[in-house]
């Protein structure tokens, strides 16, 4: 039974290929068959002579080049004499013949039949390799076989590929037995092994034809046809001068032409045409057999066929999972999406997560188009890779897309890709119910400032494993560690899926024209016409040793053969720990450097890596290189200990001491399975040479000669202002440097060294400094108001003022009623100040103390603070002219009060402006104790908004947004609970009634008038006041 997809078409010789249209009459149909026997009938007779006459004595094939070019003539009695040219009757029957005799119903008549099969970018994808032709011509002896069978070895044995070798030996024992030497017969046998290598290519098999094809017709018409079915031809020309070959003769045969005993030798007395435009060269009369090797296979990674998928321009690899991954919508889609972001649930965002978000969405973490789901998360944590199906193979092309399924085990993709690194996105169950409750299939990703950066789709929530994930990516006991610190400190769940970016992430701290998107750094490769990237990471300045490993690796490409290897400089710029350099030091010293000429600008690309650092050693390194190579690299430098760091004085094995050793980075990543097709330069530590005055490997024969210029003693010769070793008149280095406070010549670029000491002089000046990728934004402020400093630091001041300009203490000088009114009552509109908008996390406050009382950010630990615990869905403010008596015990709570204005939360629904006086209606309160001191929360609408003027309480409120009021308890009671501490409480959770309110209101009042005549007895004595 066949299937009915395909149907045989009757072979025929009329144009169009099938017998029934046009058919041969029966008197020519007669002269064909005639003229086939009769050639059969002369054939048989030459071989039965030649046989008798001990002609074929020999199987040697070259023996067999005395055969004439032309059939010989047939006598007969009865008939005249004939002449049978077979070669010619061949080229008849092709002319007549369409190339194509079977066809699926899918095919069009006469046309390609790769509709009938497997898609080819399937069969490649599914072999990891691209078929391709390497059509191997030159003169007998040149090389050809001898070439072609180490590179069949190498392909096979080393790269794994499925290759195979056509030449005369296995081609004329079979299919082309029946073909002798003459011009029509090399024809004919050319063409014969072109379409069998049209069909091992296409069946993604490495074809090596190794055969003299003497004529470049015959070779031109191989290449149409490969041509035509869009099949890769790769002509290699074996380029020897004929007196090279001569004398080399390994078979003998060029002896036999010398002395007569073979006529008609290729090259001798019968043409070879070569090749006028062939892809590959190779004059082997100059090179060893292994350099025409790599020659060729240097050739097959530029076109892209030791991969099954596609490469970049030059050969340079494609990302993981074989697509390039961009997530920034355009304009008009960030547009559409803009538009439905205030109506989403949102997560909040930390530095971190934004520099993770970065790297997923430029395409450094392919195939990862998202968040981690969770096995995705499990693939990283236990196999250090993700599984792909790109080409839809399995039916599985989007299976690290889809929601984690416990209980459906679909078909498992073929192919895994490096992931070491776990990528998620920790939230708190307060984002987590605020994601559930919604309904929504999308989530708006907020940065601290409460600016909306990307949405998520298809949110999966799952427990965040912490000491699961710790164990796994470190393999190392410290809570000391920063960034298993950091784990320990998100929140206890993770949210999954995959992202839009609404806008390209930007920093705004002078650096972001260092930051390319991983698509970008491709072009930049591509315009300097790189055939291999090698990328150097830097999370310290760069010195002569450095460069060192740089301008080493360049010469080690070069000598592979390489034409133009690029670097590519590549300074870390995400999170770092508070010690290591800050980026725009390093940036800065980078570009001195080049500059200076220490590395050269024109094969050097400097362009900064967004993801942070985790410190996870050679777990981390293996992402390190694979990031590198999704934006093209080829190659990755590893020096001593990557990624490393000492243990903590929390450290269980390793306190004060490595924490990895620093050799296993190198070799992790040599040994890696899943780096291919990178490759690793790795290399040991680099001393200074004191008689060369030159950083490099250690000469063991002279160690004495070689000094070690530690992290440590960098930073302290920095810190001194050290200046150069004067070694004029011959004076040797001095053997402590630190004590002759100078570094000796050659170390580093003196613009360099100039601006590492800089910052080492100045290392506590931290508003000098970008320590790292943090985004820096223009809050949004009332219009009367102004600024000074810098808006994210400790010195930002934001001031109240007046119509005239004049600067006006929000606490003291903004009446509290915002109309006149003879009692304060429930109908009376308050004045709030705005401290904190909607959304935004920074945790801004008036400062009672300082001149003027204006709003500044609080601060944790030195630096400034921010709520982790959410997106703040509700502007949050003060009441002037309140105080709560910080003398007083409240018999609702039984605590003192904080000794700050009384809070106000505002429950609308769009940010109001920092520092805006806003006149608001009182609904409730709550009484929240926090931290063992009263701290009343007053909650109120802007009188402004017409869709709340029919509320007045809280229980209306609730009509209109549902579930508000919980999810304000529980932000108040647990926002400090992501940052380690204990939960607040409350005398009630049920907010008061207006009036209640009202009477807090009147009472606080009351305090702060006190303070202000100067009777409250025990109140602090630094708060600025009206005089």
């Amino acid at each position: 039974m066949t299937s009915s997809q395909y149907k045989y078409s009757p072979l025929g010789t009329s144009e169009t290929g099938r017998r029934g249209e046009n058919e041969l009459d029966n008197s020519d149909n007669f002269s064909k068959k005639r003229d086939i026997c009769i050639g059969f009938v002369v054939l048989s007779a030459i071989v039965y002579v030649l046989a008798r006459a001990g002609s074929v004595h020999n199987s040697n094939c070259p023996d067999l080049q005395v055969v004439q070019n032309d059939f010989p003539t047939v006598s007969s009695k009865n008939t005249e004499s004939t002449a049978f040219d077979i070669g010619k009757y061949r080229e008849q029957l092709l002319a007549q013949s369409k190339p194509y005799i079977i066809e699926c119903a899918a095919a069009e008549g006469g046309g390609s039949q790769e509709v009938c099969h497997l898609p080819r970018e399937k069969r490649y994808a599914a072999l990891n390799q691209k078929g391709v032709t390497l059509w191997m011509t030159g003169l007998s002896g040149s090389g050809k076989s001898t070439i072609a069978t180490l590179l069949e070895e190498q392909l096979v044995l080393q790269h794994g590929k499925s290759v195979y070798r056509l030449d005369g030996d296995n081609i004329r024992t079979g299919l082309n037995r029946d073909l002798g030497f003459s011009k029509a017969d090399r024809g004919e046998s050319v063409r014969r092994v072109g379409e069998l290598s049209c069909l091992f290519t296409d069946s993604g098999t490495i074809t090596i034809v190794s055969l003299v094809s003497p004529y470049l017709a015959d070779r031109d018409a191989v290449r149409k046809r490969h041509e035509e079915q869009g099949l890769k031809f790769l002509e290699v020309f074996v380029d020897v001068p004929l007196s090279v070959v001569q004398e080399r003769d390994p078979k003998g045969l060029y002896a036999k032409v010398a002395a007569g005993q073979l006529k008609g030798f290729t090259g001798v007395d019968d043409p070879y045409e070569p090749p006028l435009h062939p892809e590959i060269v190779l004059p082997t009369d100059g090179m060893t057999v292994q350099q025409s090797v790599d020659v060729i296979l240097r050739t097959l990674v530029r076109e892209g066929v030791l991969v099954g998928g596609p490469t970049l321009p030059n050969g340079l690899p494609y990302p993981d999972g074989d697509e390039i991954v961009d997530l920034l919508l355009s304009p008009e889609q960030a547009r559409r999406r803009l538009q439905q972001v205030d109506s989403l649930p949102s997560a909040l965002l930390t530095d971190i997560d934004v520099n993770w978000l970065q790297t997923v969405g430029e395409g450094w973490a392919a195939p990862l188009k998202g968040f981690m789901r969770e096995g995705a998360l499990l693939q990283t944590l236990h196999f250090n890779s993700l599984l792909v199906d790109p080409f839809n193979l399995t039916g599985s092309k989007a299976i690290n897309e889809r929601p984690t399924d416990f209980l459906d085990f679909k078909t498992v993709p073929p192919k895994r890709v490096s992931m070491s690194v776990p990528i998620v996105l920790p939230i708190t169950a307060f984002t987590r119910d605020a994601i559930l409750q919604s309904g929504k299939t999308l989530v708006t990703l907020r940065n601290k400032f409460g600016h909306p950066l990307a949405v998520l789709r298809n949110p999966e929530i799952y427990a965040n494993r912490k000491e699961e994930i710790v164990s796994r990516l470190f393999g190392v006991i410290d809570k000391g560690h920063p960034y298993i610190s950091h784990i320990y400190s998100g929140g206890d769940w993770l949210l999954g899926g995959e992202v839009e970016l609404l806008e390209r992430i930007r920093y705004n701290d002078g650096l972001d024209r260092f930051r390319l998107t991983a698509v970008e750094v491709m072009k930049e490769f591509e315009k300097k016409k790189a055939d291999a990237v090698f990328a150097f990471q830097t999370r310290n300045p760069t010195h002569a040793g450095h460069a060192y490993l740089m301008k080493t690796g360049r010469d080690i490409l070069l000598k592979k053969g390489f034409s133009n290897p690029i670097l590519w400089l590549s300074p870390l710029g995400g999170w770092t720990k508070e010690d290591d350099v800050p980026l725009d030091v390093r940036v800065k010293q980078h570009e001195a450097v080049i500059a200076e000429g220490m590395l050269d600008k024109d094969t050097t690309v400097m362009a900064i890596w967004p993801a942070p650092m985790i410190y996870a050693g050679p777990t981390e390194v293996l992402f390190h290189a694979k990031s590198r190579r999704n934006a093209g690299a080829t190659y990755f430098v590893a020096g001593r200990d990557p990624a490393g760091m000492k243990g903590s004085e929390l450290a269980e094995a390793h306190k004060n001491d490595d924490l990895y050793d620093g050799n296993h980075g190198r070799y992790v990543l040599t040994m890696s399975p899943g780096q291919d097709p990178m490759n690793i330069l790795p290399f040991g530590p680099v001393y200074y040479d004191k008689r060369d005055h030159v950083m490099k490997a250690k000469d063991d024969s002279r160690p004495d000669d070689f000094i070690e210029i530690s992290g440590t003693k960098m930073r302290t010769l920095a810190a001194h202002g050290a200046s150069i070793c004067d070694v004029s008149n011959n004076q040797p280095i001095p053997s402590d440097l630190v004590e002759a406070n100078c570094v000796p010549p050659g170390f580093m670029v003196q613009s360099g060294w100039e601006i590492v000491c800089d910052y080492y002089q100045n290392v506590d000046a931290a508003d000098r400094w970008v320590p790292y990728s943090v985004q820096k934004t223009t809050p949004l402020v009332d219009k009367r108001t102004k600024s000074d400093g810098s808006f994210g630091s400790l010195d930002f001041q934001l001031f109240a003022t007046s119509d005239k300009g004049k600067v006006l203490s929000p606490w003291h000088d903004i009446p509290l009623a915002a109309t006149s009114t003879a009692a304060i009552s429930t109908d009376t509109l308050f004045n709030m100040v705005v401290e904190i908008p909607m959304l935004s996390t920074a945790k801004m406050e008036v400062s009672k103390q300082t001149p003027h009382n204006p709003i500044m950010q609080d601060s944790k630990a030195g630096s400034p603070r921010y709520y982790s615990y959410g997106v703040p869905f509700f502007n949050y403010g003060l009441f002037p002219q309140t105080w709560e008596d910080s003398t007083h015990v409240d018999p609702g709570t039984g605590f003192v009060g904080d000794g700050d204005p009384i809070d106000a939360i505002e429950l609308g629904d769009s940010p109001l402006p920092m520092g805006a006086v806003v006149p608001v209606r009182l609904l409730g309160s709550l009484a929240l104790v926090d931290e063992g001191e009263t701290d009343h929360k007053l909650l109120v609408i802007r009188a402004s908004d017409a869709k709340y003027s029919g509320v007045r309480s809280v229980r209306d409120l609730e009509r209109l947004k549902p579930g508000v009021t919980a999810r304000l308890v529980d932000w108040l009671k647990n926002y400090k609970t992501s940052d380690g501490k204990p939960a607040n409480s409350f005398s009630q959770e049920e907010p008061t009634s207006a009036a209640e309110a009202v009477r807090v209101v009147q009472q606080v009042h009351g305090f702060y008038s006190t303070l202000v005549a100067g009777g409250v007895p025990g109140a602090p004595e630094d708060y600025f006041l009206p005089l």
